[in-house]
């Protein structure tokens, strides 16, 4: 068995790097052009976004996040992250397993649902909330008569931003329970566990790195996001103007470094999401090369699935 493996496994290597040959010249040239334009649209903006930030130095940078008005938006888009990321979750874990586990008429629309805030403009995200709640939207009489405010408050940036990061967490998840199918938490059952030991001993633990990436992504979009929230909040300054609006009113005002200062802090948080991310990714890659390695009782040796999969 181990010698049918590893004739498989050099089989499939050599097929592999047949079809990945190229002459050394169209190789360089990929490759130079896939840099170049990294270097040029991606790491030179980045690079120049922390270079403005401390170019009067550190304490112009610390002054510009401690602003009274910098603070409030520092504070105010955690705290949408920190109400808008649960609630994805939450929503996420239902329609995953939903979508995975069951079949029901609908399902088809419920996925459709899922993907409509990829498809819609954050502008027109925001409109929509403004026409179903806004003094003269359709809810409006009403929220206004029992002295209840959404639009230009914090509930009409939470909603708005909910609806943008809806799909985040759900996407993620929804591939891993496919694949993982249904046989372990049947299994489960049999043994004699509840719904709820199945799902937090079974299904969680299989979906894990899904899941985080999941979380990672919706809360580097919710602290991000600008269209519908502009829409939504007005962008009142200390009350409701978050982050990237305060980047934009900083900017208007010919505060440049003040502008810098804040959106490093985003600039910052898209290169933890990335780092965390590449190790997420690292770390799952790892595992299934292991388990792989398990199954071929080889555990010395790279698999042919394994090297695939890293490569």
């Amino acid at each position: 068995m181990a010698g049918i493996t590893k004739k498989n496994w050099a089989a499939g290597r050599k097929k592999s790097q047949r079809g990945t040959e190229e002459s050394p010249l169209a190789k360089w040239i990929l490759i130079s052009i896939a840099m170049t334009f990294c270097l040029v649209f991606l790491l030179l903006p980045l690079v120049n976004v922390f270079a403005q930030a401390f170019a009067k130095g550190w304490s112009a940078y610390w002054s510009a996040l401690t602003h009274p008005d910098s603070w409030s938006a520092i504070k105010l888009t955690v705290l949408v992250a920190a109400i808008c990321v649960p609630l994805n979750v939450l929503f996420g874990l239902a329609a995953a397993w939903a979508i995975a586990k069951f079949e029901f008429r609908g399902k088809a629309l419920l996925i459709t649902l899922i993907d409509l805030p990829f498809s819609v403009s954050p502008v027109v995200a925001g409109l929509m909330f403004v026409v179903l709640f806004g003094l003269q939207g359709y809810f409006g009489p009403w929220l206004n008569a029992h002295d209840l405010k959404i639009i230009f408050a914090v509930p009409g940036i939470v909603l708005a931003t909910v609806f943008i990061t809806f799909p985040f967490v759900a996407r993620e998840l929804i591939p891993v329970m496919q694949a993982t199918g249904t046989d372990q938490e049947e299994a489960a059952l049999t043994l004699g566990a509840n719904g709820w030991q199945t799902f937090w001993h079974v299904t969680l633990p299989s979906v894990k790195w899904g899941l985080i990436y999941g979380i990672i992504l919706c809360n580097a979009r919710a602290m991000g996001e600008y269209g519908a929230v502009s829409v939504v909040s007005a962008g009142v300054v200390g009350q409701t103007q978050t982050m990237p609006l305060r980047v934009e009113q900083l900017y208007k005002e010919y505060q440049g470094q003040a502008a810098f200062a804040v959106a490093s802090l985003l600039a910052l948080l898209a290169l933890v999401t990335l780092g965390v991310k590449t190790f997420l990714e690292w770390k799952q890659n790892r595992e299934f090369e292991l388990a792989q390695q398990a199954v071929l009782g080889e555990p010395g040796e790279p698999t042919f699935v394994s090297r695939q999969k890293s490569g």
